[in-house]
């Protein structure tokens, strides 16, 4: 339906008319021109009739500029049914802001130009009221078929929701931050859903790291691969969306390789990312970049590799010098399946490792793969880390790992079948992987901060979770068993700004501990987050019972708590304003939490033996 915009106003004409006042009106450009000509055979002076005539030109130029214009989405809507209605794309600007209420049922939207469908995704749009907007960058003369899961019962006549009197065309999408609980110097989405890291790979020093993404909503759905760059893994700059779902599936998580030698026939250098398409079943496919990872191709023969099993997902890829081939791990259920390659396309499944092996009260998800010294001799072995939810110390989602051997085609653990370890003993700790092709040899590793308990409940609604800071993962040996170590990268000491006399709401906090003691942030609101060191049990504790807001969800509050694998001598305690991050210097302990305080924590008190230095974070860029 062609649409033209309607003037308004109320028009006062003087001499004759003087004292006659007009009422408001309203006219397409065509009854404009008609009211005009009536009301200039009103007007008895020839000089008035040349001036109104000059005056009502103007005005029916400027209404026929404004006729001109893109035509008003909510004109261009067509109800077919009590549940299905179709918009057609109209606007030669870049965007079709689509209005979202977060605790409607999803819709189901189809684009369709040419009489081809080109993509499908889905939303939850606004029925009584707008939560915030997501942006759709627009196909002219696209059309938008739309299906509404909600029985019309609870929702009400289509033709009024308000999603269709809300949606509207813009050049621009504005990101400015508009959530006190976004993190300062931790990686976030610029809006949107964002879950597992994926595909994290060093090149030419960049860090890329890519991430399971929504593009239209602040909760899971819609798995694409967002995609954000960084010179100092602290600041972070958002870069178009790498991969979106196709024919096969959604895209979900996996990992991305530098094939150096051509092994795979993209040319030398191509960044190939591997990633689950996620359909009725999990399949693996490819996509390989020749611009550094600013844009891939599909490759034309997906998927590389299937599988019967439902739950087959999250290809981590490395190449094995010691071998000489590539190798897969694939989480398969509660197991992992390892694989074999010379050309990143032909995959041989070479033994599976962990029926027996560790805990087994979730889904296995997110491998990694690395060798690594172990600190202080001269021993190298390998870990494999195995995301786990739910299953984790303290309810929900959790990493755990395995140390051992490997020779490119068996993992064996070293350790007792009935042994578990965690790499982080808090609740906001999952999906950790490490970047490939890391300078140095090293093992830098960031994880998801959230836990799927309550990750589509916590109280932010521009943009759902955050990433870790980046970690240095090694090995230790502590009482006959290896164990992970975890430290801060070394990123994280230029990051810090001048020494404060108290906490904010972005700053490391260093305690030199020498014995017991309790520390604890807390704000003029009576809201605190307390930790406990106890040597004698060789115990940290984190309770964040009354750490601010705990409502959304009744798994929330909690206390955690973790080995410390000997004596702690110096904490570091990284403050966001909706996390808390506490890691042993000597990287035998580390424990993430989310917090969501009403106002920042602006007090350290610290009993016990113990002493403090708190240093600012800069703001990201």
């Amino acid at each position: 339906m062609l649409h033209t915009p309607l003037l308004s106003g109320v028009c006062n004409i003087s001499n004759t008319n003087r004292n006659k006042s007009y009422t408001p009106f309203s006219y397409s450009a065509l009854h404009l021109q008609t009211k005009i000509i009536m009301l200039i055979k009103t007007v008895n002076t020839m000089n008035v009739k040349k001036k109104f005539l000059a005056l009502s030109c103007g005005l029916l130029i400027a209404a026929s500029c404004c006729f001109a214009q893109t035509k008003n989405v909510a004109e261009t809507v067509q109800i077919l049914g009590e549940r299905h209605a179709m918009v057609r794309i109209d606007t030669e600007k870049k965007y079709l802001l689509l209005p979202v209420e977060e605790k409607e049922e999803m819709a189901h939207v189809r684009v369709i130009k040419n009489n081809q469908l080109l993509k499908t995704f889905n939303l939850r749009l606004a029925v009584d009221k707008v939560d915030y907007f997501v942006p759709y960058e627009v196909e002219e003369g696209a059309l938008l078929d739309i299906t509404f899961m909600a029985n019309s019962r609870s929702t009400g006549a289509i033709n009024g929701f308000t999603c269709w009197k809300r949606m509207n065309y813009a050049d621009q999408f504005d990101t400015k931050n508009v959530e006190k609980h976004r993190p300062a110097y931790h990686h976030t989405p610029a809006y949107g859903w964002m879950n597992d890291p994926n595909g994290m790979f060093y090149q030419d020093g960049v860090w890329h790291l890519f991430y399971q993404f929504n593009p239209y909503g602040s909760y899971w759905e819609n798995m694409s691969w967002g995609h954000s760059t960084s010179t100092d893994l602290v600041h972070w700059e958002h870069q178009p969306v790498a991969l979106e779902g196709d024919g096969l599936g959604t895209i979900f998580s996996g990992s991305c390789v530098i094939d150096t030698e051509n092994t795979a026939g993209f040319g030398a250098n191509a960044i190939v990312a591997f990633y689950t398409s996620a359909r009725e079943r999990q399949t693996q496919s490819i996509a390989y970049s020749t611009d550094g990872g600013k844009s891939f191709t599909k490759y034309e023969r997906n998927p590389v590799l299937v599988s019967e099993a439902p739950d087959f997902r999250d290809p981590k890829v490395f190449w094995n010098a010691e071998a000489g081939f590539w190798n897969m791990i694939l989480a398969v259920g509660q197991e992992m399946q390892i694989f074999s390659s010379p050309n990143l396309k032909d995959w041989t499944l070479e033994s599976s490792f962990g029926r027996e092996y560790g805990n087994h009260g979730g889904v296995w998800e997110c491998p990694d793969l690395m060798k690594m010294p172990v600190e202080g001799t001269d021993k190298q072995k390998w870990m494999l880390i195995c995301n786990i939810n739910p299953g984790g110390p303290f309810g929900g989602s959790a990493t755990q790992y395995f140390i051992g051997t490997f020779d490119g085609h068996t993992f064996t653990c070293e350790s007792a079948p009935e042994v578990t370890k965690w790499m982080d003993y808090g609740k906001d700790h999952y999906a950790t992987v490490t970047f490939y092709n890391a300078p140095e040899k090293r093992n830098v590793a960031i994880a998801w901060m959230s836990n799927w308990q309550y990750a589509n409940q916590v109280p932010t609604r521009q943009f759902r979770s955050a990433n870790s800071i980046a970690r240095e993962l090694g090995l230790f040996e502590y009482q006959g068993e290896t164990y992970c170590s975890v430290r801060p990268a070394k990123e994280m000491d230029a990051a810090r700004g001048a020494v404060i006399s108290q906490p904010t709401d972005q700053c490391e906090i260093v305690v030199t501990l020498r014995g017991e003691a309790e520390i604890t942030l807390r704000n003029a609101k009576g809201e605190r987050l307390v930790m406990r060191y106890n040597p004698e049990e060789e115990l940290f504790y984190m309770n964040r019972l009354q750490s601010g807001d705990v409502s959304f969800s009744d798994n929330f509050p909690t206390i955690t708590m973790a080995p410390t694998y000997g004596t702690l001598k110096q904490l570091r305690i990284f403050v966001d304003k909706c996390s808390i991050e506490a890691l042993d210097a000597d990287g035998k302990m580390s424990m993430t939490n989310l917090v969501f305080p009403s106002e920042p924590y602006n007090k350290l008190t610290i009993k016990g033996k113990a002493k403090a230095k708190i240093y600012q974070i800069e703001k990201k860029n």
